[in-house]
Parts: C-alpha cells; sequence; structure tokens
C-alpha cells in the first residue's frame, strides 16, 4: 500500500534530508522511525528532486542477506559518482538491518572512501529499530546523524487524507492504513495483522532475545488497555498473572518502546536517579494503537465516555512521546499522594507542566498549583475544557508550548 508524503510532512522531514544531502560529505545519513511512517516514500521522493544521481536499492530480498551484495552496491554508487564529478552521488540503502555484519562493511567502505575523498554520501533504512540502533552504536560512531520520523501528527493526517479530530484520536496516524477507515472493521483488522503483529515478530522478538514473549505481548496489551495511566510493576505483574520481575518488564517496555509502540514515562523528579525508579506512565505512540485492541467502534469509542477520555490524554501523551522520540524534548509525569500532572516537558533548563482536561479528571488541578510551588516551571499549560483547546494543542509543534 502505498503512503503518501503530504507538505506538511515534508517541512519537517524531507527538508531536512534533502538539505544535508546537499551540503559537503560529512555523514552517514540514517532515516529512523516505527514501521508504516513513510521512511522509503520520503527517501525516494528526496532523491528524485535532488540534481545529483543517486542509486536506491533494497536489501527486502532474502537471498540478497550477503555482505558482498552491500559492496557490490556500494561499487555502483561509486562509479556513478565518479561519472558525476565534484556533484558526487547519493547510495540509498533500504532494509539494511537484514544483511548479517551489515555495520561492519558499511563502516569499511565508508572510511575507504572518507581516505579516498570520493563524494558520494549515503543514506540508511531500516524497519527493526533495535537492530539499526545496535548496528549503529556498535560500529559507526561518529559517522551518522538521524532523521527522526515519529508517527503522523494531526496536522500531516489532515493535510494528506482531510482527517477531523475525531478521526484523528480514534484512526490515529498511520498513513497505510487512512484509506481503510470507511471500512473500521477491515482497518482494525489492517492494524492487529499487518502493524502490530509484525512489529512485535519481526522488530522485536526477531532481533533481540526475549526469554518470555507471552509476557511481552500481553504487557503490549496492557499498556493499550491502562494507556495513560500510572502503574507500578507489582500491579503490572499481578495484572499479567506472570512470575516475572520488574527489571524483565522494564526491559520489555524499551523494546517496545524503541519499536514505536509503547513507552513508560518516568516520573520527574530533577535526579535521574528517582525518574528511574519510579512507576511509570504507559503511554502508547499511536491512538490507533489502543483503539485497534480495545475492539471498539468509533462511534462506541466516542460514547464510552471514560474510554474516550483516556483516548484524549493518550492522543497528547502520544504527540509529546513522539516529539521526544526525535529528541525535542524529554518527557515525563509527575505524582506526589494524590496531587498529579499529566505531563511535564524538559528541554535544557525550560520545564512545562501540562494538564489535560479529558473529561474524565476533576474540575480542579492542584497538582498544577503543587508542582509550580515545587518546581517554578517556565510554565503551566491546561489542554482542553476552559484550557488551550485540543485541536489547536495537536496541530501546533511542540517546540511552539516550550517557547511561546
Amino acid at each position: 500500500m502505498s503512503i503518501l508524503v503530504n507538505p506538511a510532512f515534508e517541512r519537517n522531514h524531507a527538508q531536512t534530508l534533502s538539505t544535508r544531502l546537499r551540503e559537503p560529505r560529512r555523514f552517514l545519513q540514517v532515516v529512523a522511525g516505527p514501521r508504516q511512517v513513510g521512511k522509503t516514500t520520503l527517501v525516494q521522493q528526496v532523491l528524485d528532486r535532488l540534481d545529483t544521481p543517486s542509486v536506491f536499492v533494497s536489501a527486502d530480498e532474502p537471498t540478497l542477506a550477503d555482505p558482498a551484495w552491500v559492496a557490490a552496491q556500494w561499487d555502483r554508487a561509486r562509479i556513478a559518482a565518479a561519472d558525476a564529478g565534484k556533484a558526487g552521488a547519493v547510495l540509498a540503502l533500504d532494509e539494511v538491518q537484514k544483511i548479517p555484519g551489515w555495520s561492519e562493511t558499511v563502516k569499511r567502505l565508508w572510511d575507504e572512501d572518507s581516505r579516498a575523498r570520493r563524494p558520494l554520501k549515503v543514506v540508511l533504512l531500516g524497519s527493526a529499530p533495535l537492530l539499526m540502533q545496535q548496528g549503529l552504536t556498535e560500529s559507526l560512531a561518529g559517522r551518522f546523524e538521524v532523521v527522526h520520523l515519529p508517527h503522523w501528527s494531526l496536522a500531516e493526517m489532515r493535510t494528506a487524507f482531510g482527517f477531523s479530530l475525531e478521526q484523528y484520536l480514534y484512526f490515529g496516524g498511520y498513513p497505510g492504513a487512512a484509506p481503510l477507515i470507511q471500512e473500521p472493521q477491515r482497518w482494525r483488522r489492517y492494524l492487529l495483522d499487518a502493524l502490530i503483529e509484525t512489529t512485535i515478530a519481526r522488530d522485536v522478538l526477531l532481533t533481540t532475545r526475549v526469554d518470555k514473549p507471552a509476557l511481552l505481548r500481553r504487557l503490549f496489551e496492557l499498556g493499550c488497555r491502562y494507556s495513560g495511566q500510572v502503574l507500578s510493576y507489582t500491579k503490572m505483574l499481578g495484572q499479567l498473572q506472570d512470575a516475572g520481575n520488574a527489571t524483565t518488564l522494564a526491559h520489555y517496555l524499551d523494546l517496545l518502546g524503541g519499536a514505536g509502540m509503547l513507552t513508560g514515562l518516568q516520573k520527574y523528579a530533577g535526579k535521574a536517579v528517582r525518574q528511574r525508579g519510579s512507576s511509570p506512565k504507559l503511554q502508547v505512540l499511536n491512538t490507533a494503537l489502543m483503539t485497534a485492541q480495545s475492539g471498539l467502534s468509533p462511534e462506541e469509542a466516542r460514547a464510552d465516555r471514560q474510554f474516550r477520555g483516556r483516548l484524549v490524554e493518550s492522543a497528547v501523551g502520544a504527540y509529546l512521546a513522539n516529539a521526544s522520540a526525535s529528541g525535542v524534548c524529554e518527557l515525563f509525569y509527575w505524582r506526589e499522594r494524590n496531587r498529579e500532572v499529566d505531563f511535564v516537558l524538559r528541554a535544557g533548563r525550560t520545564v512545562v507542566a501540562i494538564e489535560v482536561k479529558s473529561g474524565r479528571a476533576p474540575e480542579a488541578f492542584p497538582g498544577l498549583s503543587a508542582f509550580t510551588d515545587a518546581f517554578a516551571p517556565k510554565r503551566t499549560l491546561l489542554v482542553g475544557g476552559d484550557g488551550i483547546s485540543l485541536e489547536e494543542f495537536l496541530t501546533r509543534p511542540v517546540e511552539h508550548w516550550l517557547q511561546a
């Protein structure tokens, strides 16, 4: 299923990659992000618009899983670069993580070109974030920079597909699934089979040692059911009815977060050691994961006030968590006794506290006052109700709320 790259998406991501590829050769460019966010399409469109020649190849074919294939494609791109003179050329390797030992081969070839001063620029793409990150950190340290493609925002889904706020809350930010929203059951099966199961089976279980795969799957389901809620590891283990431990659950949350599915926000405390030791606040990275797992129709989801409230809060959390994954800020929650702040953003010395009025929260917000007394944030924001409208909050970049 083809994925459109809309103007809003291009401004944020394609322009960044295009600018870097027009600069003198400095770093490998790594295009990273969850499945089905348009990585391949974006890179192909950028290459089509460059003035320099390019070679785009994919290692998706199992019979090509050989480092010699990478070297052969690299030589092909070297010839194109030599023919182009000073302008050079671009080589894009898609699904490169499927090649055993890919990072060592890329390192060797990149270093050869650096010594020879060849004007060949290289883009790496992969659909297994965990494997990509492992290869980058082990072999390519200091040689790459990342263009992170997060899940699509409300503004991007609206520009490309005309999504309303209600459609975005339910169907989330998967562009590949957007053509199916008129058939919710078909859309749900696509999410469950082609996205959720594929991500867990291929991007997590086949790339990392997981001693309890059934526990990881149940943890993902639990996270979707309790997204937006703080849950101790002890309570999670009780819900999951497993004899695991907190360390295992924390590790599995990290794996699911690396795959762009589910994360556990840590408590803001000003000290990293306390943050890491806190009970996590479960947070999906795309609300489509919640609704697909719930089995509720769009009408049932809107009518269920409690579920819709969690959906609203999770949409805000997913928007902020994707920005955090892109390096815009750090994201936490805060709780002290019965006082809580839904989200805390930190970028450098700037701290912003955010409370979401989702329809299931109390009218008063003593958490914001208590947090302000304790940490003196730059500002406090109320989203929904008589505060900033949910639609306005989700359609502005996170940087706006940090700097405004």
